[in-house]
């Protein structure tokens, strides 16, 4: 049985709670969450079952499954304000509208003059969900938005991108290693990852109309690829919790 590191782990990832957090959630003692911890003793059924609830995990995951493992692929969570951007963005609906949206985009920073302009620069993207169910059964077509972030009073010199401006917001973070190796399970459990962090920690996802929901960003680092997912929230009142969104990219 993987009760006990799983529960462990799963603290850690739900904003490090402690075993009296738990405790408390559970109606039982910390000592009784250290001896499931310790394989001391083991929760009854109804108790397994709102663990189950409250880690979004199945009951087979948490008591069959090695759950600990699949850090390696994820960085803890963190809320980080990210300053205002320009952002200029394209839309493609396509069967593989990832890199035909990248394609587009190439050759727009040339056509712009964005990449004669020093330093690196840097593009995120989402999914675009305005997609009919006869375009994604019949067609096989998705869609996806990516955009460039523009370098502070850069005029394009040509058209062909939808220029849009976003303010200053919070948003909670997660860093996916090497997304693509298994990227229809790695992606929306890094996404899994941040809304069961948000419940944790008595944040809201933020739909508001002004900020973008969520986005993703794709990069290198020490020859390894990463993607950072990003998710607005609402964390007013809670600014000690806040880092800087930057990298060294």
């Amino acid at each position: 049985m993987k009760l006990g590191t799983n529960l462990q782990y799963l603290r850690r990832l739900h904003g490090n709670m402690t075993q009296e957090k738990l405790a408390e959630q559970m109606g039982v003692s910390r000592q009784t969450v250290s001896k499931w911890e310790n394989g001391e003793a083991n929760p009854d059924l109804d108790k397994l079952l709102e663990l189950s609830r409250l880690f979004s995990c199945t009951l087979d995951a948490l008591l069959k499954e090695d759950l600990a493992p699949q850090a390696d692929c994820f960085s803890p969570v963190s809320i980080v304000t990210v300053p205002a951007f320009t952002l200029g963005r394209y839309i493609i609906i396509s069967p593989q509208p990832e890199n035909d949206v990248q394609m587009y985009l190439d050759k727009w920073a040339q056509c712009s003059g964005l990449y004669e302009i020093p330093g690196k620069h840097r593009q995120i993207g989402w999914d675009f969900p305005f997609v009919s169910m006869e375009q994604q059964n019949r067609f096989g077509l998705r869609g996806y938005v990516a955009g460039w972030i523009l370098p502070e009073g850069f005029d394009p010199k040509c058209s062909g991108v939808e220029i849009y401006k976003q303010d200053e917001a919070q948003y909670a973070r997660i860093t996916v290693h090497d997304p693509f190796q298994a990227a229809f399970e790695r992606i929306p459990k890094g996404y899994q990852r941040i809304m069961d962090y948000l419940g944790a920690n008595g944040f809201k996802e933020n739909h508001g109309t002004e900020f973008l929901s969520c986005f993703e960003e794709v990069y290198e680092i020490n020859g390894e690829t990463c993607m950072d997912i990003y998710v607005h929230a609402d964390c007013v009142g809670r600014g000690n919790l806040h880092t800087n969104f930057s990298r060294d990219m």
